[in-house]
């Protein structure tokens, strides 16, 4: 029976095609108050849609701009009765008027979503935490593109994924917009709220100009700085192996406070003041993968995230080679022998949910690429990886079609190859270098 990695988020009837958010918070209050209008396209006859949201209540709600009378809500989100079924292909516009104050959700991953700081917000949402502030169909494999407009007090600076458009004033509050043009999924939709400045660079790269900023408080510019100072030669180090840089821009977000793991959103990646240690490096070379490997080239299914993890990882060790440090062989039998010793019960192509976020899963996701390197040969290794990121860019993938483009480099059948690594518990041999 297949596992079921997050059964009471999103609906499977319906696909967003874009979000457009206005919100209005509050930080001294933590008080939200927002308008999400969410154009959907409708994939199976239905006659009433589910719409995640979570800890915040729902107002007036609307489908095609007549307002519903009743509107059942629930745990884990909003049943809206369509006025009449609809049939496959056919375009519905919910909106949805909802306020409250935000929290974060309890999983089986810890608490997701919207985070109180000591001074402002913040909102990492892998996977389920995206109804922690706006209504959604919170599926890994739905992606839409979002215009957000944010209200709030003018002393705090917002960041939110999406290129930022027009900041305007009225009295004491700042409204900020954003517009992502790539599609998205709702768990890569990142925010921060808090004192907060940016510092913009065009960045000379291989591909052209690099548009990039930081954003962190003013007493932590300098040491921040200097920690991400070689962003711009990550990214051509992962532009020389996967193609160029696949989003519209990149925001490199630091906090003020510790964050247990740095998070990737779509042309973002957020960082606590705990990261900026030297120590932490591959973290930043990890985070920035993501914007090829989760961000453009996506997973349909959560059971899938090695294909995420793994590259990332892999990534890791690119930047270390490509930086003077150990080589990728190295680092791969440096982690070979500590998987090697951890217990032997996870199957790669389907951990399950209480494991899909394990280091044994982004380990072995990276271990399975250095064995596929050392088995066809490096030169079309980096064949494959260029061709895999290039030719997916902003899909959804799977396994198979990996499978499919290192096969048509490899004078071998590969399937004993991939059943080894990806579906069976025991780790199996690392090809010699």
């Amino acid at each position: 029976m297949p596992k079921q990695y997050t059964p009471h988020s999103g609906d499977r009837r319906y696909a967003v095609e874009r979000y457009s958010l206005d919100i209005d918070y509050t930080p001294r209050t933590n008080r939200l108050d927002g308008r999400a209008s969410l154009e959907v396209r409708i994939l199976e006859a239905a006659d009433q849609l589910d719409v995640d949201l979570v800890g915040l209540k729902a107002g007036r709600v609307s489908v095609d701009g007549k307002a519903l009378r009743k509107v059942t809500h629930g745990a884990h989100g909003l049943t809206v009765r369509l006025p009449e079924k609809r049939e496959p292909g056919a375009r519905v516009v919910i909106d949805i008027e909802y306020a409250g104050r935000p929290k974060p959700r309890r999983s089986r991953w810890g608490t997701l979503g919207w985070e109180e700081l000591e001074d402002g917000a913040m909102v990492a949402s892998q996977p389920t935490g995206a109804p922690t502030w706006f209504p959604c169909n919170d599926r890994v494999d739905d992606r839409a593109r979002y215009d957000i407009r944010f209200t709030t007090d003018r002393e705090f600076f917002v960041a939110i994924t999406g290129t930022q458009g027009g900041v305007t004033q009225k009295g004491g509050r700042r409204t900020w917009t954003f517009s992502s043009g790539v599609p998205t999924a709702s768990y890569l939709v990142a925010l921060h709220v808090g004192p907060y400045e940016e510092y913009p660079f065009v960045s000379k790269i291989a591909s052209g100009d690099l548009h990039w900023r930081i954003v962190t408080t003013p007493g932590q510019r300098a040491t921040t700085l200097r920690a991400f100072a070689d962003v711009p030669r990550m990214i051509e180090a992962l532009e020389d192996w996967f193609g160029p840089y696949p989003q519209e821009d990149l925001t490199v977000v630091v906090t003020a406070e510790e964050l247990e793991i740095p998070l990737e959103a779509q042309g973002m990646t957020s960082f606590g003041i705990n990261h900026e240690h030297p120590d932490e490096e591959r973290l930043i070379a990890h985070e920035l993968a993501h914007q090829w490997f989760g961000n453009s080239v996506d997973i349909g299914r959560w059971r899938d995230i090695w294909l995420n993890e793994g590259f990332a990882c892999f990534s890791e060790w690119v930047w270390s080679e490509a930086s003077g440090g150990p080589s990728i062989a190295d680092k791969a039998d440096e982690h070979y022998e500590i998987l090697a010793g951890l217990p032997q019960d996870l199957t790669l192509s389907d951990p399950g949910p209480d494991d899909m976020f394990d280091d044994r899963v982004y380990k072995r996701g990276a271990l399975a690429l250095e064995a596929l390197r050392r088995t066809i040969g490096h030169r079309r290794f980096r064949a494959v990886m260029r061709e895999w990121a290039t030719s997916m860019s902003h899909r959804l993938v799977t396994p198979d079609e990996l499978f499919t483009v290192a096969d048509e480099h490899s004078d071998a059948p590969l399937a004993e190859f991939w059943s080894a690594w990806l579906d069976e518990d025991e780790l199996p041999p690392l090809p010699p270098r």
